[in-house]
């Protein structure tokens, strides 16, 4: 394909996702009054620094030295508050062989940090004011701003299951932070917990075309006693799963696809 086509392509992506976004008061959040939005054309005509690589391609964890060797710990700090709480009882729920608090089974969003670990891939369009996320899994969109935007007050954030990221060039680096986040999910099938204060710092690094690094700390001084990281590879998808070119990611819908029947009771009622 074309790079022409390719940009085509990528702003027509864009365009859908910020149709999705109109009227809602969550993306209202993030454009201060009277800023320019990410998709505005005076915001993206505006001299930007030039970014070291562009992560404009569809991504997929890297599971060549096992299903395991992705997930950000076990080991974990210890916990604290409700979170000592949740975790004692996660594990008892392991040992009867049950879940705890897996409202991913429930077809819930897996918000912040999940949804860069689950096993499905992501397609990342990146622009000079803003880097858009689709995972394949639920179709989750996450935006991560690069225009040099600050984060909404504390006291006028709505909280949302990805949070409020922006993110900066550091060297090689994408570096993002992202606050925010709605205390809704839980960040694995366990029930690992976070409060309002949860802060997560990624690094994104393009080692070479086809392979990317990514790191994540997450920080939450009201469930855990210190900050933890988690770090693994994301090799980029030049094909489908059934091997034909395009690594193309595809609608998916929890509710209608997969819906858990452990879970969900009245599944095969509405099917």
């Amino acid at each position: 394909m074309s790079k022409s086509r390719v940009g085509l392509f990528a702003a027509g992506a864009v365009v859908a996702l910020a149709l999705a976004f109109v009227g809602s008061d969550v993306s209202a959040q993030f454009q201060p009054p009277g800023s320019l939005g990410a998709l505005a054309p005076a915001n993206l005509a505006k001299a930007h620094p030039k970014p070291p690589f562009d992560l404009t391609g569809t991504w997929f964890v890297d599971l060549s030295k096992g299903f395991d060797t992705w997930r950000s710990g076990p080991p974990y700090p210890k916990f604290i508050g409700e979170g000592a709480k949740a975790f004692v009882e996660s594990e008892q729920a392991k040992k009867e062989g049950k879940d705890y608090r897996d409202w991913i089974g429930q077809c819930y969003p897996a918000g912040m940090p999940v949804i860069m670990t689950r096993v499905w891939p992501i397609a990342m369009i990146q622009l000079p004011t803003a880097v858009y996320m689709i995972s394949g899994f639920e179709n989750e969109i996450r935006i991560i701003y690069l225009d040099g935007r600050k984060f909404t007050p504390e006291d006028e954030v709505v909280r949302t299951y990805d949070g409020e990221s922006i993110g900066h060039w550091e060297g090689d680096t994408l570096v993002v932070d992202t606050v925010g986040f709605s205390e809704k999910f839980w960040m694995i099938r366990g029930g690992l917990p976070h409060t309002r204060f949860l802060h997560l710092t990624e690094r994104f690094t393009r080692t070479d075309f086809n392979t990317m690094k990514y790191e994540v700390t997450i920080d939450d001084k009201g469930a855990y006693t210190k900050p933890w990281s988690g770090g693994w590879t994301m090799p980029w998808q030049p094909n489908n799963y059934d091997g034909t070119p395009g690594g193309e990611i595809h609608e998916y819908f929890c509710i209608d696809n997969e819906r858990d029947s452990e879970h969900m009771p009245d599944a095969n009622e509405n099917r």
